[in-house]
């Protein structure tokens, strides 16, 4: 049994909220709209100078359709890993039977459980105390997540009846999994891991939150972050999409590389290279994985590879790898090749090995002339990585021209073996030594000065 704390309800009840106040983040996108949380999301709470793992899950529904019952299975899975549950109601509506049947299903599974009256802030006249005392309840904490009120009070309770041992926070390298709606993200990861971890549905926006699910491969520790799927429009529209765009931002920038799934039977669209544009600004490491090809023939896979899209100057620097999520095909290759980029991604180069190759490049094709003055580079040496930066001094910044910035970093990129790495060259202008200082002379060149000016006035006399 896992050392954690799981909270369940029905939907809407405010284990979001609940769960953002105790472990003090934004982890699970919070709204009005019932049924927001799909999956299992993991953070930490300190309780007794100890980390404890709490899990918040979606609502628990009677509703019977494919989705509503995924996402009241991994709930249910959450409470089988946890010692404890905490039981949220929301207090200004009446117990109803799926509350009835929460209650009877956590006795039924002799689940040591806390429960929580939520939302005190509200005005109502629902029985819901009287209620669950008539159930056999008579203990029960009453809260406001949202307004931090009676937090306290559940903590002590926390303190006391929550598990005593310390849990490690997991460590590894971060691969955000990125892509449109239905690309097959949370398939790739559950087939990746074995496990049914992530619901998977052919409705496309399953996921919504970032799921972070640690994971070991060649005795190393990964941690995957499943990703909201990207829609068209995703600024403007409705709010819970803008929240799911963010939460793909975040895990862009906690990782350590970017694994695209795009959708073989659809091809690159607009929308794809808007998604990796998000990627590449935040200079992480991009590996390009085209799924579903268990669909397609050799012939439809060459043509995607033969379209405009691909073929452009901004896929040319992406390393590209073809899988099957639901046949587990080409997963050795593919991760083979993220291990291989992380390690490039974090590389740091030496200045000397830099100054070599910019000479070499420099020797190759000659800088160009500006208005008779030539363009001289001095020396370049490393400024960082994601993106891997390189400072380039010349006596030139602001009218090197495009293309010959262009060649420099097409060459670094080719020498150092950049391939979907992101590379920025900064061209800054070398100092001059001698910029604002004077010349001072000697006492005998004065002299001498002064005689010269003697000679040339007698001479015009």
């Amino acid at each position: 049994m896992f050392t954690s704390i799981a909270i369940i309800g029905r939907p809407n009840v405010g284990k979001s909220s609940l769960f953002n106040k105790l472990t003090k983040s934004r982890d699970a996108i919070v709204s009005d709209y019932p049924g927001l949380t799909k999956d299992r999301n993991h953070g930490f709470i300190n309780l007794n100078d100890n980390k404890t793992l709490l899990i918040d899950t979606g609502g628990i529904g009677n509703e019977k359709n494919d989705i509503k019952e995924a996402i009241s299975n991994q709930a249910w899975i959450a409470v089988e890993e946890s010692s404890l549950i905490i039981l949220l109601f929301d207090s200004s509506e009446e117990l109803n039977k799926e509350d009835l049947e929460i209650i009877y299903k956590l006795r039924k599974l002799n689940k040591e459980f806390i429960s929580v009256l939520n939302k005190i802030d509200k005005k109502s006249n629902s029985l819901i105390r009287e209620d669950l005392f008539n159930n056999g309840i008579e203990n029960f904490i009453e809260i406001s997540a949202e307004h931090s009120i009676g937090l306290n009070s559940l903590k002590s309770y926390l303190k006391q009846k929550g598990p005593k041992n310390s849990i490690d926070i997991p460590e590894g390298r971060k691969i955000a999994v990125l892509g449109r709606p239905n690309a097959g993200k949370s398939t790739f990861i559950n087939k990746f891991i074995s496990e049914e971890r992530l619901i998977v549905s052919e409705i496309a926006g399953t996921t919504i939150d970032a799921i972070s699910i640690p994971f070991e491969f060649d005795n190393e520790q990964f941690i995957f972050i499943d990703t909201a799927g990207i829609r068209k429009g995703y600024k403007y529209k409705h709010k819970i999409e803008y929240f799911s765009y963010v939460r793909a931002i975040h895990s862009i920038e906690k990782s350590d590389i970017i694994i695209f799934i795009c959708d073989a039977t659809e091809g690159l669209v607009d929308q794809d290279l808007k998604i990796l544009n998000m990627a590449i600004e935040n200079g992480k490491p991009i590996l390009f994985a085209v799924n579903k090809i268990d669909l397609l023939s050799k012939n439809d896979i060459k043509s995607i590879y033969s379209s405009k899209k691909m073929q452009s100057e901004f896929m040319s620097n992406i390393v590209k790898v073809e899988i099957s999520a639901i046949q587990k095909k080409g997963f050795k290759k593919l991760f083979k090749l993220t291990k291989k980029l992380i390690d490039i991604s974090q590389q740091k180069f030496s200045t000397s090995m830099l100054n070599n190759l910019l000479r070499k490049f420099i020797l190759a094709s000659s800088p160009p002339a500006l208005g008779g003055r030539q363009i001289k580079f001095k020396h370049v040496h490393f400024g960082g990585t994601c993106p891997t930066t390189l400072i380039v001094h010349a006596n030139q910044d602001k009218k090197i021209p495009n293309n010959y910035k262009k060649y420099l970093e097409n060459s670094f990129r080719s020498s150092l073996g950049l391939e979907s790495i992101q590379l920025k060259l900064i061209f800054r202008k070398a100092e001059n030594p001698y910029d604002g200082k004077k010349n001072k002379l000697t006492e005998r060149q004065l002299k001498k000065r002064q005689r010269l000016i003697k000679h040339n006035k007698k001479g015009k006399n």
